[in-house]
């Protein structure tokens, strides 16, 4: 699929493209969406005083997730893809904000075997990318996943396995279903020096599928603090996407 073809359908986004150039692509592979709902005032406790006001809810609660999936064919645009830098395991925590009517997501945690693309992150984007190890094998749909952190803080390890186990879920309006709520989001949030940023994602539908996740050992989310307990109630698969990514904005704050 070419960018242009990306850039073709958008009538599913809540918010329109950027008028600027996309500036990097690449591709999810083998994603997982566990999510658990907290009391909206805890995790608002762990938002960036900036982004506290803008928390977004589902039915009062507050969603967190635990996103773990595969990075492939990374590249900044008119570049092609390095096989070293370009394919390497990521795993994030997150939850979700609106700010100027643009739904998007905070990543408290973003954990990645790449150094480069760790180093890169933190400087373009402001995300709090940190090095992990990790081990990734696939049967079929059936991954097997281990995330561990190799630096501070700690601990922050994701073992378990994971696979789906329904047809591809219709596409109905973020306003109608919780699931869309959480996934279908098209931006970034970041807060720096002060400031809150967002960066600007573009990607068709995700192609969700229900699925089911054993997972032995989830420590991602204690640095924060936030605690997730048990088997995650919400857990979702897809198969792959393919992102245009944009460069960080600041955004103008107190227009809600």
């Amino acid at each position: 699929m070419t960018a242009a073809d990306l850039l073709a359908r958008k009538e599913h986004r809540p918010f329109p493209l950027p008028r600027s150039p996309w500036v990097m692509r690449q591709e999810w592979h083998n994603l997982l969406f566990a999510h658990w709902p907290l009391p909206a005032e805890v995790v608002r406790a762990a938002l960036p005083r900036e982004l506290q006001p803008y928390l977004d809810l589902w039915e009062g609660e507050a969603y967190v997730g635990v996103v773990p999936f595969t990075i492939r064919n990374l590249r900044p645009r008119g570049m092609p893809p390095l096989p070293i830098l370009s394919h390497f395991g990521e795993i994030n925590v997150r939850t979700y904000v609106t700010l100027e009517g643009k739904p998007g997501v905070y990543f408290f945690s973003l954990d990645a075997e790449n150094v480069s693309a760790v180093l890169g992150a933190r400087l373009a984007y402001g995300l709090p990318y940190f090095k992990a190890k990790f081990q990734i094998e696939t049967e079929g749909d059936l991954v097997h996943y281990d995330s561990r952190r190799s630096v501070r803080p700690k601990p922050a390890e994701f073992i378990g396995e994971y696979q789906p186990n329904s047809e591809v879920l219709p596409w109905r309006p973020p306003d109608e279903t919780l699931e869309r709520f959480l996934t279908e989001r098209y931006c970034l949030y970041a807060a720096i020096a002060g400031h809150v940023c967002r960066t600007n994602i573009h990607h068709h539908p995700w192609q969700l599928r229900q699925a089911q996740a054993r997972i032995s050992t989830n420590t991602m989310a204690d640095a924060i603090p936030l605690v997730l307990e048990g088997s995650p109630p919400l857990v979702h698969f897809s198969k792959s996407l393919d992102v245009l990514v944009w460069w960080p904005e600041r955004v103008s704050q107190g227009q809600e």
